[in-house]
């Protein structure tokens, strides 16, 4: 009997989610290549399938896939870079990324083929729960290192956290935090449609922690347009909650991140220069700094301050006493009270010497000083890099209109391999005896990198970056790229819109975040898009197949 009891819950263990595509999701969205590669292989020796179904009517995978792979190859032709030797290990792992693209749909459509949609969705729960556990196992792990309950106000450690500490919260993918925050954005609006509560709230609070406020944004937007146009009465009070999360977070948790906010903010519509949220004049006392540097809090506490200062200096308060001991900390009513941190200290204030990994970008920097035209000056301007990174591109194709259709190459201008092919290890290794750096890279994209990252942390943001889905393929694969993306992969999905619940806010929310990365060279976010895309389609396929009348 006991051992019929085991069968039975094993066979119920078994059956209760897809553990094949569960293993790969955490093994594949993990930050390392080299992870990601076996768990290709394993995926494939668990469920050995190569028939992808490419065809011009009704497509099983998006064609956009084959089609940029075929863009590439035109211009590797037309540019004729096929010369350089460096270059053409640069194309080949291009082309590699998109192969391994292409194998990971194809096993996130044979998953959802396979099994039945209640499967898929407890799989998808499970990831998330994992996620949970392993971002706040990042915050517990900050805690415990530096003795404070909140390190998003914690100003020791030359402000190695405070408000950077969402730059440690990666999650299980190990990847940045803000691959973490996308992943559990998806996951709002997912269990939001799915009536999920207790997952909804969960992702929210994760994609928190992150403090990716980019993401937090863009969900913003997308949650309140379904609060207004497609939600019911308890959907909208998980959104008011949603916010009341944010506020809290912002308000109390973080209140140095909202600062930040405000200043990126200015900095972009008044041009005026970004206001840095590390404290630099703690040394003036409170009192005398002037109320447009304070934030909310600070004015407070000036207020109290002042207030008590005009109290103690009234004359029945001038009472003679003994003089403490010089070292005592005292009120001015003479109550003796505990020293708190010397924030004026130097392990409280923002680290004066340059890093080594932002050295080697100074270094950089001075070496081909007479090649960058905007870091080689220290120019700073009030433009954002990812803005100029843009109009960067598009002056560069009209300089060059031969390469507007099929673009500059794969490396040669916008993407996190001509990045990494610098050896600079902007997103991870490479051999230094192969570097490549094309010049058309060098004295655009590379060098607004280098302009905002080379300085302090408070230029580090992504409005600074000139990561870009939409620029990558611009840039280095002409219109004919760009246009595969929007008609051969967001169509591919959103023609599904009349049965589509979470896939359309979903769709909106991916073209959203298109602008902040090179997502499909990352290959974390966008197969956890196409996974929750097809199972949402499955489930409007089915949905229309049981109300069509049955024919004979």
């Amino acid at each position: 009997m006991t051992q019929l009891l085991s069968a039975l819950n094993l066979k119920k263990l078994k059956s209760y989610a897809d553990w094949k595509l569960l293993l790969f999701l955490l093994l594949f969205l993990n930050v390392k290549l080299a992870v990601k590669i076996p768990a290709i292989a394993i995926i494939y020796l668990l469920q050995f399938d190569f028939k992808f179904g490419f065809q011009l009517k009704n497509s099983r995978l998006p064609l956009f896939y084959p089609l940029i792979i075929i863009v590439a190859l035109v211009g590797f032709v037309i540019n004729g870079n096929y010369f350089n030797s460096n270059y053409n290990l640069v194309f080949i792992t291009g082309i590699g990324f998109w192969l391994i693209c292409i194998l990971a749909i194809h096993q996130l459509k044979l998953s959802v083929e396979k099994n039945d949609a209640e499967v898929i969705h407890r799989t998808i729960a499970l990831f998330f729960i994992i996620n949970a556990v392993a971002s706040l196992l990042n915050l517990a792990f900050i805690v415990l290192e530096i003795h404070a309950l909140n390190p998003y106000t914690y100003q020791g450690q030359y402000q190695k956290y405070f408000i950077s500490t969402g730059d440690f919260v990666k999650g299980i993918t190990f990847d940045t935090s803000t691959t973490n925050a996308v992943l559990n954005a998806f996951g709002v609006i997912y269990f939001l449609t799915k009536k999920n509560t207790a997952m909804t709230l969960v992702c929210m609070a994760t994609l928190l922690f992150t403090g990716s406020n980019f993401t937090n944004i863009f969900t913003l937007i997308i949650l309140a347009v379904l609060f207004i146009f497609n939600s019911n009465r308890d959907q909208k009070s998980v959104i008011v909650i949603c916010l009341m999360f944010l506020v809290i977070f912002m308000a109390k948790v973080s209140p140095q991140n909202n600062n930040y906010v405000v200043n990126t903010i200015k900095s972009i519509f008044y041009k005026k220069q970004i206001i840095s949220p590390w404290p630099t004049d703690n040394h003036i006392p409170i009192t005398q700094r002037a109320d447009s540097t304070l934030n909310s809090e600070e004015k407070r506490v000036k207020f109290a301050t002042l207030y008590l200062d005009s109290l103690a200096a009234l004359p029945i308060n001038q009472i003679k006493r003994e003089p403490l001991p010089p070292n005592v900390l005292a009120t001015p009513t003479g109550k003796i009270v505990l020293p708190w941190p010397d924030l004026n200290g130097p392990s409280y204030q923002w680290l004066k010497t340059t890093p080594p990994e932002q050295q080697q970008l100074v270094d950089f920097v001075q070496a081909h000083k007479e090649r960058l035209p905007i870091s080689g000056n220290s120019h700073w301007g009030t433009v954002p890099g990812k803005v100029t990174g843009l109009l960067q591109t598009v002056n560069f194709l009209k300089q060059h209109p031969t390469k507007i259709i099929a673009g500059d190459g794969i490396g040669n201008f916008s993407s996190k391999l001509a990045f990494r092919a610098t050896g600079l290890k902007f997103t991870g290794e490479y051999p230094q005896k192969h570097i490549y750096i094309n010049p058309d890279f060098l004295t655009n994209h590379l060098d607004i990198y280098l302009n905002f990252f080379s300085k302090g942390a408070s230029a580090h943001s992504l409005t600074n970056s000139p990561f870009s889905v939409y620029d990558q393929l611009l840039a280095e694969y002409g219109l004919a790229g760009l246009l595969a993306l929007f008609v051969c992969y967001l169509f591919f999905f959103a023609k599904h819109y009349l049965t589509l619940t979470y896939g359309i806010p979903l769709v909106a929310f991916v073209m959203c975040i298109f602008f902040i990365d090179y997502w499909f060279e990352q290959l974390s976010v966008v197969i956890f898009f196409e996974l929750l895309l097809f199972l949402n389609i499955k489930e409007g396929q089915e949905l229309l197949s049981q109300k069509l009348p049955i024919t004979k």
